[in-house]
């Protein structure tokens, strides 16, 4: 009896994956008067003995998208969200060991920060959101090794001076001009991968090392007298592998912020910066500076396009 389960012709699925993508998860613990929030933001998407699916139409194999949904809301009750981190690998593990035909999940997860506002009456229970950056993390499951790349995106950082850019490349179209003392802005896309990849090591304590790494980062771009958004951006990388034993690799994506001094000369007024200085704020087109800076011996496997990420 002929197989019809896979077409007759030269064509043959690759690469696939399917879940259920942004589950916006709200969980509110109450410690008495005290209450804590954990905002996130869930994408599952798992892969693995889904050819018959594409090819004949049988569910057979299926979890349905909408129970990959339903799980994200019952673990968030059943087992608490101690961390991004720790939530994804619970539900990778879950989605890869309870379903045979599932052979890795990957956790997407975006959370979003909440502080509490001071003087807000009886208990702790009043918060504000907080708009620095939205914290990243992808949880990666193939039934025998994790994969943990975590990060922010929208932490929008200056410098109001020690920056200068000059002794660049000039041809015929270059016209602008070298500066010795500039702004040097940009708005952080960052993504590090952990080096725990099996449940014999002891895992890192993810919330100190996301907390940690940020300061490191922040300290790196504010202590670097910088020449080019380039050298900061290897001092960010360089300090956070040099203080976090745990991470073995970061990409960045910066866009350069460009803050152009306004000519006041036709008002008669001298715009330097000296004493300080009036500029426009460009929002495009930016320089876009990108890289990935590596612990010795490591090989780089964070995406050099961080969107699909």
């Amino acid at each position: 009896m002929a197989d019809t389960s896979r077409p007759a012709r030269p064509v043959f699925l690759g690469q696939n994956q399917y879940g259920k993508a942004e589950n916006r998860v709200v969980k509110i613990t109450r410690d008495g008067a005290t209450h804590h929030i954990k905002d996130l933001n869930v994408s599952v998407s798992l892969s693995g003995d889904m050819d018959d699916v594409h090819y004949s139409g049988s569910n057979a194999n299926v979890l349905p998208t909408d129970t990959t949904k339903n799980t994200v809301y019952a673990f968030a009750k059943e087992h608490g969200i101690e961390s991004a981190e720790q939530f994804g690998i619970h539900l990778a593990r879950h989605f890869v060991t309870s379903q045979e035909p599932i052979h890795r999940a990957r956790i997407r997860i975006e959370e979003y920060a909440w502080e509490r506002i001071a003087n807000a009456g009886e208990g702790a229970h009043s918060f504000v959101r907080q708009g620095q950056e939205t914290r990243l993390t992808q949880i990666t499951y193939d039934g025998s090794s994790w994969e943990v790349v975590s990060g922010l995106k929208d932490l929008v950082v200056m410098n109001s001076t020690d920056s200068e850019f000059w002794g660049y490349v000039k041809d015929k179209y270059t016209t602008l001009p070298e500066a010795y003392d500039r702004i040097l802005a940009t708005q952080v896309s960052a993504r590090w991968r952990f080096g725990w990849s099996d449940d014999a090591q002891r895992p890192p304590h993810w919330d100190e090392s996301y907390e940690q790494t940020r300061k490191h980062l922040l300290q790196a771009f504010a202590e670097t007298y910088s020449l080019s958004l380039q050298q900061t951006l290897y001092q960010m990388g360089a300090r956070i592998i040099d203080h976090r034993d745990e991470i073995d690799e970061v990409r960045f994506s910066l866009p350069n912020k460009h803050h152009f001094l306004v000519d006041l000369e036709p008002f008669g007024l001298k715009n330097a910066t000296d004493d300080g200085a009036v500029y426009l704020a460009a929002d495009r087109p930016y320089g876009l500076i990108e890289a990935t800076v590596l612990r010795d011996g490591c090989e780089p496997r964070i995406p050099v396009d961080l969107t699909n990420l």
